[in-house]
């Protein structure tokens, strides 16, 4: 079996980093290793931090970021593969196992799944659908790939901008689906996602501009806003649809 490594930040996560660990310790595919990259919690969240052999614990030296976090893990990781869990998400307990055999099965060089949104650990009734191919002209119209739903090969994957003015995750497959030609999308919901007021996707401003700012890496600055419009677009409909808790 693959070694998987699992890259997971975490700052002042004390209210959920152990849910999500306990979700990686449940998986029934067994052959994986867990970074988790304290990026100076000022919280109890090293101390929460379920005690496991294959789980390796990094401190940063100063508090420098998702991105800069998730570079280091890549950098200490020694699987052929990446998956990538934040530390307020969660994994159903078959999430390696098969989106792995289903990467095995399509040749995927990078796969994503379905995500299921959660309030206070309780699902709502969207589900964020995976599209069995997915090309770089579809994620140009909007982002379906969750990050903590993704499986990569290590050999394609690079490191993320270190930047917060950025969708780092968004920029990273773009650029590795241009190359690859597809992500392929296992459309189980295998990912439980939280719904967090603290996340950069709820300050819709902001985060209009992170996405601008990410297409800016891909084209000039008029595209780029024809597209942040579209996104955005696409992005209001799928928050009306997780408020209203339909499909």
């Amino acid at each position: 079996m693959d070694k998987v490594s699992i890259i997971m930040p975490a700052y002042n996560a004390e209210k959920t980093i152990r849910t999500s660990v306990e979700s990686v310790l449940q998986q029934t595919y067994t052959n994986w290793e867990l970074i988790i990259i304290d990026d100076c919690s000022a919280d109890a969240t090293a101390s929460l931090i379920p005690s496991d052999p294959r789980i390796m614990i990094l401190k940063n030296a100063k508090n420098a970021g998702v991105s800069y976090s998730r570079n280091e893990g890549i950098r200490q990781s020694t699987g052929g593969f990446l998956a990538f869990l934040d530390a307020d998400d969660m994994w159903t307990p078959d999430k390696l196992a098969k989106q792995l055999a289903f990467m095995l099965e399509n040749k995927a060089d990078i796969s994503y799944t379905a995500t299921a949104y959660i309030n206070e650990r309780k699902p709502t009734n969207y589900i964020l659908r995976a599209k069995y191919r997915l090309t770089y002209a579809d994620l140009l119209r909007s982002n379906l790939m969750s990050c903590s739903s993704v499986v990569v090969k290590r050999a394609e994957m690079p490191l993320f901008l270190e930047t917060d003015c950025i969708h780092e995750d968004y920029v990273a497959w773009l650029t590795i689906v241009k190359k690859v030609g597809f992500a392929y999308g296992l459309d189980e919901p295998l990912l439980l996602y939280r719904i967090s007021a603290n996340s950069k996707s709820s300050a819709r401003f902001s985060s209009a501009k992170m996405i601008f700012n990410a297409y800016c890496t891909q084209f000039g600055k008029i595209i780029a806003f024809f597209c942040t419009l579209r996104y955005s677009a696409h992005s209001i409909s799928k928050r009306c649809k997780i408020k209203g808790g339909r499909d």
